[in-house]
């Protein structure tokens, strides 16, 4: 490329000397120019196309950092909530077992300041106990499993002994010896009971 910007010239006396051609050097330095500021375009457009992802990505950090925390508000919220629920629960369940507690003690003051306590009193006492205790849980969804008249099913007796009972069908309930119960559906006590095995 240097040759190609060289002229040779030729004096009188027959010298020859190479000259730098002006016009070529002019067009590369303009060549040059053009490239420079198409690069400084090409930089600035680069730069500018970097500092708009800079800008997208923290943006999109911010939100991602916000929604994580409102996820860990929302998680705590919940957590709270259900606790103060499972409270509030507790506490009227308690508060309809009061009035049990209350006839309980009667019952025991009773039989403790009288020398000769009236048995039928007594056991009207605790039957009405017994009847106040049944309405307070079934109230909260607490209901006895049936046993008479139905045949053994695993999911909600519970078999402890077998009897021999011609009168009565294989497999069916001959007995119940501890009432089973259901809250909202499901088991939380199967029924013990004796089940008819006349093999």
């Amino acid at each position: 490329m240097a040759d190609e910007n060289k002229i040779v010239v030729e004096s009188e006396d027959g010298d020859t000397a190479e000259v730098t051609d002006l016009s070529t050097v002019a067009k590369s330095d303009q060549q040059a120019e053009e490239l420079t500021t198409e690069n400084n375009s090409t930089v600035d457009e680069l730069t500018a196309e970097i500092e708009k992802l800079k800008s997208e990505l923290k943006d999109k950090n911010d939100k991602f950092v916000r929604l994580q925390a409102d996820f860990d508000n929302f998680r705590k919220r919940t957590a709270k909530e259900k606790s103060e629920l499972a409270a509030t629960i507790e506490q009227a369940f308690l508060k309809d077992l009061l009035p049990l507690l209350d006839n309980l003690s009667r019952a025991t003051e009773a039989v403790e300041s009288s020398e000769n306590s009236d048995i039928d009193s007594l056991k009207k006492g605790i039957e009405m106990i017994r009847q106040e205790t049944a309405a307070a849980m079934g109230k909260h969804g607490l209901e006895p499993i049936e046993t008479e008249g139905k045949m053994f099913d695993p999911n909600f007796h519970q078999a402890v002994s077998r009897i021999n009972n011609p009168d009565l069908e294989e497999g069916a309930i001959a007995a119940e010896l501890q009432r089973g119960y259901i809250a909202r559906g499901r088991v939380i006590r199967p029924s013990m009971v004796q089940v008819v095995n006349n093999e």
